[in-house]
C-alpha cells in the first residue's frame, strides 16, 4: 500500500475462520485527514489494485483480490473503535524563537512554553526532541555552540518542569538548516529558533 501514513488507513485482519472461498483476509478504510487535506492509498491484493481516494472509501480483501465498498464513521467506530482508542497521539511540533546572538527566548516564545508542557503532559511516556538553530550571522565556531546552547536551555526548562531527563534529547544544527534561506551574514529572526518535536 502506498499513501500518507498519518493515520489515514485502518486495516483489520479478520479471523482465519473456515469459510467458503474466497477467504476473507481483511478490510482497509481510508479515514478523513484531520486537517482536511486530500489523501489516497493504493491497495494491492491478489494481483488486483484499488485506489482509495475519498474519506471512508474501503476495500474488503480476500484470497481472490479486493472489492471496493463505502464505509462510514459509525461503521469505522464499530469495527475499529478499540484500535482507534489504542493508537498513540500524533506527533506535535512547536517552534520557539530567540533573541539575536543569545540563548534567550523572544517575548512571544515565552507564551508558547505552556502549550509545549501541556502537550507533553497528554502523553503517558513522552519522547521529546529539541533541535537548536541559528541565523547566518557569525561563523560556524560561534553558531554551532549557540544552537546547542539554545537547545539545552529548552531541555533544561522541560526537565525543571518534571520531564524525565532521559525522555528529552537536545542537539544543535547551527546555521545548516535555515527555515528561511538567506545569504551569509543575514540576521533572520525566523532562523533563530528551537524546534521541539513531542511524540
Amino acid at each position: 500500500m502506498n499513501g500518507r501514513l498519518a493515520v489515514v488507513v485502518l486495516a483489520a485482519l479478520l479471523g482465519a475462520c473456515a469459510t467458503p472461498s474466497p477467504t476473507p483476509q481483511g478490510t482497509v478504510v481510508l479515514l478523513p485527514d484531520p486537517d482536511g487535506k486530500a489523501t489516497a492509498v493504493t491497495v494491492t491484493q491478489g494481483g488486483q489494485e484499488l485506489v482509495l481516494d475519498q474519506p471512508y472509501a474501503g476495500a474488503r480483501l480476500s484470497s481472490d483480490g479486493a472489492q471496493a465498498y463505502r464505509s462510514s464513521a459509525p461503521e469505522v467506530q464499530s469495527q475499529f473503535g478499540a484500535a482507534l482508542a489504542a493508537r498513540p497521539l500524533p506527533p506535535a511540533q512547536f517552534t520557539l524563537y530567540f533573541v539575536e546572538g543569545k540563548d534567550e527566548f523572544t517575548a512571544e516564545s515565552k507564551k508558547i512554553i505552556d502549550e509545549v508542557f501541556g502537550e507533553i503532559a497528554r502523553r503517558p511516556v513522552p519522547d521529546v526532541v529539541v533541535i537548536g538553530h541559528t541565523d547566518t550571522v557569525g561563523s560556524d565556531a560561534f553558531n554551532d555552540p549557540l544552537s546547542r546552547s539554545r537547545a539545552e536551555v529548552v531541555r533544561s526548562a522541560l526537565i525543571a518542569r518534571g520531564i524525565p531527563r532521559d525522555r528529552v534529547v537536545a542537539t544543535g544544527r547551527g546555521e545548516r538548516e535555515p527555515a528561511v534561506a538567506t545569504a551569509d551574514g543575514v540576521a533572520e529572526p525566523r532562523n533563530r529558533r528551537v524546534e521541539i518535536l513531542v511524540r
